[in-house]
């Protein structure tokens, strides 16, 4: 007798069933789909612009096929880093993306790297001058807090005095 076979996963790996969870990953793929063509749309969108802007410098045209082929490869290149980037952090045993991993998908082209390493510390010194005004503002604030609470011991106590 043969064993019964599990059914095929869905994709993302879950299982389809007749319950109503199955409808409820239905409608979520279906989501997901709506948001992958916006993501795309926006792409093309970018791309076209970008071409626009390349084709008044160089006195040129892009047909609309070139166009919607450059924007095809972009966004399969984009997943292709996305997938990438994730793995970086998993094999880091991380689940956040950090500037590290970027750099390591960056590694290959050297200006690129250059760029993003500036970047990154560019982030990382405006991020450490907001701290310190933080901490300035919040170490004056209590300052001041202070003051004023010393000034109305005193106008209190000089209050009682008087009485």
């Amino acid at each position: 007798m043969a064993a019964a076979r599990p059914r095929p996963a869905a994709p993302g790996g879950k299982r389809r069933g007749a319950s109503s969870g199955g409808a409820m990953e239905a409608a979520g793929g279906e989501e997901r789909q709506l948001l992958i063509q916006r993501l795309k749309a926006a792409v093309h969108y970018t791309v076209g612009c970008l071409c626009q802007d390349v084709a008044e410098d160089k006195d040129m045209q892009f047909s609309k096929q070139t166009i919607a082929a450059i924007s095809e490869i972009t966004f399969r290149q984009c997943e292709n880093f996305a997938k990438d980037l994730e793995m970086f952090a998993r094999h880091a045993k991380r689940s956040t993306v950090t500037a590290e991993d970027v750099k390591l998908l960056a590694r290959r082209s050297n200006s690129l790297l250059k760029y993003i390493t500036q970047k990154s510390e560019e982030l990382v010194s405006s991020n450490m001058e907001q701290k310190e005004r933080k901490k300035k503002k919040s170490s004056s604030a209590k300052a001041g807090r202070t003051a004023e609470e010393q000034e109305a011991a005193v106008a209190e106590s000089e209050d009682s005095n008087m009485a």
